[in-house]
């Protein structure tokens, strides 16, 4: 994930709230019982919080997630290569749709330094990117619709799911079987601290790019620093590697369906004066097509054996995959903007203009699935947002006034898309 959310001074609910999919009484019921659950949504978020985990397995997550809805009626399905669960509810009016509601799990290795009383009391661990609010708001919308439940025609499957920070936890997931058979549409909701406060985000098509990382090896020959001319330097090589790829970019492709192609990291040599063997860079790079995602990756290992070849080196380019391009199905879009006006007003919703470079992999399951992500703005209310921390900031911060309404909208999407679907 990634920049700022940006959308003027749209605010939260205006109270002004528009006709559609259904009256808006029962939005308004909606959100008045999520505001009357607001301390155990909060309580929720504060002690995942405090109790951070990474990676595919996070037990006392799970544990906190099973304790908090062990009164509701769902069934709970676990599978073997995470410690993710999909809980399903059974609407009490017969068959009908089925929709997936996502929330992510897991937290960030850095540290912690907001000063929050519920702060991480693990060292070097942080909930950085909002999955423990994303958590609390998908058990507070299991809440609100288990209490509807009677009214429902269809199922509501509530999905946690940890891995997301780089650990491709939606995509261990689906190969478990836990998202079998498929629902109708799914949709997940991430939560934006320098955005304006209750502003829901979102657009049609790419939300969010693929990202893969890789490692390009360049091999020499080294000696003394002073006798250059007697090695087969790898460090001038691997520079110009490097300034390369930027060419490339901005040269190779269409500025209307961007890369974005990064060097974080160069290591070579030891000392001073030693000419050393090889050159490492690591870096990472991020796409919003499949087509450019395949054509980057053929471009880099072509530009580096290249270059090493016309030095008399050579390369060798490693290719880590990351998560796909986040697709967001456009008539999810549409439908998720129309639950967002009528339930917080006309000026509740921002249509993105552009997608956004960082990645999610809430992509996978919308490779199978009509549906979208949408954003929510976090901060305090009246505040400058767009000075805000952003996520993955050690300062980060969530105003939990605004979890209710990330609740409610979940819980909303739900029931007006079992009631019509996309329309």
């Amino acid at each position: 994930m990634g920049p700022r959310l940006r959308g003027g001074d749209e605010g939260g609910y205006s109270g002004e709230p528009i006709m559609g999919y259904y009256p808006p009484m029962l939005h308004q019921s909606l959100i008045d019982t999520a505001q009357a659950i607001a301390g155990d949504i909060v309580a929720l978020r504060r002690a995942i919080h405090a109790e951070p985990e990474l990676g595919l397995q996070t037990p006392r997550t799970r544990d906190k997630i099973r304790a908090a809805l062990a009164h509701l009626p769902l069934d709970w399905r676990e599978g073997a290569s995470t410690t993710g669960l999909v809980a399903t509810l059974k609407g009490g009016a017969g068959e009908g749709r089925s929709v997936l509601l996502r929330g992510d799990m897991d937290a960030l290795p850095m540290p912690e330094e907001t000063g929050l009383d519920f702060a991480s009391r693990t060292p070097g661990v942080m909930h950085a990117c909002g999955h423990d609010a994303h958590v609390a708001m998908l058990a507070g919308a299991a809440e609100l619709l288990c209490r509807r439940a009677d009214g429902l025609r269809g199922e509501v499957r509530f999905m946690f799911q940890p891995g997301e920070e780089g650990f491709h936890g939606a995509r261990f997931m689906l190969e478990d079987g836990l998202l079998d058979p498929l629902p109708d549409a799914a949709f997940a909701l991430h939560v934006m601290p320098n955005a304006p406060h209750g502003l829901v985000g979102g657009r049609a098509g790419p939300l969010l790019a693929a990202a893969d990382q890789f490692e390009i090896v360049v091999e020499g020959r080294g000696g003394h620093a002073s006798l250059p001319h007697e090695t087969l330097d790898p460090v001038p090589v691997a520079c110009e590697i490097v300034l390369a790829l930027q060419a490339m970019v901005t040269r190779k492709f269409n500025a209307h369906d961007p890369v974005v192609v990064t060097i974080a990291r160069l290591e070579a040599g030891s000392t001073h004066n030693v000419i050393p063997d090889r050159a490492l860079l690591k870096g990472t790079m991020r796409s919003l097509s499949p087509a450019n995602r395949a054509r980057l990756r053929e471009e880099i290992a072509r530009i580096a054996a290249g270059i090493a070849a016309a030095h008399d080196l050579s390369a060798r380019v490693d290719i880590i995959e990351g998560f796909p391009v986040t697709i967001c199905d456009g008539g999810a879009v549409g439908f998720g903007e129309a639950v967002a006006r009528e339930m917080f007003g006309e000026r509740a919703f921002l249509r993105l203009e552009a997608p956004i470079m960082g990645a999610e992999d809430f992509a996978y399951v919308l490779e199978k699935v009509p549906g979208a992500m949408f954003f929510l703005g976090v901060s305090r209310e009246g505040e400058d947002w767009a000075s805000c921390c952003g996520i993955h900031s050690t300062r980060m911060m969530v105003d939990e006034n605004v979890l209710p309404q990330g609740a409610a909208y979940l819980a909303g999407l739900a029931e007006a898309f079992l009631e019509r679907g996309f329309g």
